[in-house]
């Protein structure tokens, strides 16, 4: 076991991937997760992994690739990082395989490639439609063997609370909740990776697993850490609606020939039986396997509800990467890559915000987590070995941050005002869910920004209906709900003074008018090809803006 260590919180693709870059260097990493590593969110992802293969003969390349992402982004991407992650799908994706990921193959027997979302080529390669959940349980096998080595420490049902930072700012450490005996903790390292995922519960139920409620990095964000283009909300068009959360319908299924309908007519209430053909709009599609166990419905004799569900965040924590002006990538060795503006925290997967603009293509998430990992899990080695390991003694500051969080438990274990926390956490996303996903007006936005200031107001007022100290949720939801609103106004006041349609997102004059072309504002690029970014104040969030990376790709119309 190595007396240099790291930590990396959160046992997804991205965590998992820097924990093994880290400990083929090594160095010890302590991995912490909120939940059994294969209970992480990356189980979940269903489509597949994009990487420009080629072994159909298309004539696709990691250029293509580079642009099909740009264009998706609608340029608001910088262009280096981007052009280094499609350049290393391919091999991603070939490493993968090697570890014994069940790709589905071709009659040849060579990986299989379908296609999807935002491409031009078949580029997605596919393990069914359990794609996250065998990636995940691959990498976790080559954990586990750094684990038998002594390389990894797995802290399971181990949340993050906050960061330990000494007097000069530097990141030493994180303080950590065991979610089962309530025990806090406080961790050293050399560095930190926050590797935990989207902010989906902010809007209360979406495709996201209920673990992802972003309370990662809004704590990260709250000490000091940026956050970049917050207002970008990926909303999947077919999710199943159901009581607890929504459940994603894949566009696989749109690729493989599926259809939904619509009626033509607004407000239509004759039953779907009774619609004629011609009357029906067919969009996406009309087949789920799951569907009727989580609605009751037999989607062959009712056509399927479905409802656009909050699914995916390019906003995150903002982080740096070291270009590499000889080829237009990244230069891999640099310790810039991943690291956020905290000296010795690092960032990597959906928390981060580097590799989509205002808008992910389909099957890149994956390949972005993968990529993310793979470069900052040694960034973060090197920046531990270079500065991490020099640093002055910590002057108390673990013992400081443990008994502040100490106090701040025990305040939340004493609350016993009116409020009901979950009723507070689903009128938040309700606000958000009608006002900050797709069609924006500032009217809304503006409402949402007051409407989030008192939801704030009553969380003060909240009281428990769990007091014990052992395997209490409901305190956890507490600290996690408070973080959720402060992340909830970044992502609002960044769409507020956001004055473009870009991305994702229509920007419209009136809300009645719907999405048109007089109606929607169109995208500005002089004032708005711009990263967004949030820094912490008491009064709210300070939005300023960055220059955005072209130089590979100049920007054009996006059209689809």
């Amino acid at each position: 076991m190595s007396s240099e260590r790291v930590i990396v919180v959160g046992g997804g693709l991205a965590g998992l991937m820097a924990t093994i870059r880290a400990a083929e260097m090594g160095v010890t990493v302590d991995l912490f997760s909120i939940v059994p590593v294969k209970r992480s969110h990356s189980v979940c992802a269903q489509g597949g992994i994009n990487g420009a293969v080629n072994t159909k003969g298309e004539g696709d390349s990691p250029d293509i690739h580079f642009d099909d992402t740009i264009y998706g982004g609608d340029f608001l991407a910088d262009q280096p990082p981007v052009k280094a992650m499609c350049y290393a799908a391919p091999g991603i994706i070939n490493l993968l395989d090697r570890m014994g990921v069940m790709f589905n193959r071709t009659p040849e027997g060579l990986l299989d490639f379908r296609r999807f979302g935002g491409t031009k080529f078949h580029r997605t390669a596919f393990a069914g439609a359990t794609t996250g959940q065998q990636l995940l349980y691959a990498l976790d096998e080559q954990v586990r063997r750094f684990e038998v080595e002594g390389l990894v420490d797995k802290h399971e049902m181990w949340e993050f609370l906050g960061l330990v930072r000494d007097g000069d700012g530097n990141c030493r450490g994180i303080v950590a909740l065991d979610c089962v005996s309530m025990r806090i903790e406080a961790f050293p390292a050399l560095a930190v990776m926050l590797a935990t995922g989207g902010p989906g519960i902010v809007f209360g139920r979406s495709t996201n697993s209920v673990i992802n409620t972003g309370t990662a990095a809004a704590s990260a964000y709250q000490e000091g850490a940026r956050y970049a283009n917050g207002e970008f909300i990926q909303v999947h068009p077919t999710s199943i609606p159901a009581s607890d959360k929504l459940r994603l319908m894949s566009e696989s299924a749109r690729g493989e020939g599926g259809r939904i309908w619509v009626p033509r007519s607004r407000g239509d209430k004759r039953a779907p039986k009774s619609i004629p053909e011609s009357e029906r709009w067919y969009f996406l599609e009309e087949k789920y396997p799951a569907y009727e166990k989580f609605v009751g419905e037999d989607p062959h004799e009712v056509p399927m509800k479905v409802f656009p569900g909050m699914h995916y965040s390019m906003g995150g924590l903002w982080v740096d990467y070291a270009a590499n002006p000889s080829n237009g990538t990244l230069d891999e060795a640099s310790p810039r890559n991943q690291a956020t503006n905290v000296p010795g925290l690092y960032a990597a997967g959906e928390v981060d915000y580097l590799y989509h603009g205002a808008n992910r293509l389909g099957a890149n998430s994956l390949v972005a987590c993968l990529y993310a990992g793979k470069i900052g899990g040694p960034a973060m080695v090197r920046y531990g070995r270079d500065s991490g390991g020099r640093l002055p003694p910590d002057d108390g500051a673990f013992a400081a941050a443990k008994k502040r969080w100490e106090t701040e438990f025990a305040r939340l274990a004493r609350m016993s005002g009116p409020e009901n926390p979950h009723r507070l956490a689903e009128e938040m996303g309700d606000w958000m869910t009608d006002n900050v996903t797709v069609i924006r007006h500032d009217g809304k936005l503006s409402e949402t920004d007051v409407k989030l200031q008192e939801l704030t107001e009553q969380w003060e007022r909240i009281g428990l209906s769990d007091r014990s100290g052992f395997a209490n949720r409901e305190i956890s939801f507490v600290n996690q709900l408070r973080n959720m609103l402060v992340l909830a106004r970044v992502m609002t006041r960044g769409a507020l003074l956001r004055q473009e349609s870009r991305g994702a997102h229509f920007k419209v004059r009136d809300l009645e008018k719907g999405v048109t072309e007089e109606n929607a504002l169109p995208r500005d690029d002089v004032n708005f090809l711009k990263t967004t970014i949030a820094e912490h104040t008491p009064d709210g969030p300070r939005i300023a803006y960055a220059p955005v990376d072209t130089s590979l790709i100049p920007p054009r119309p996006r059209k689809y």
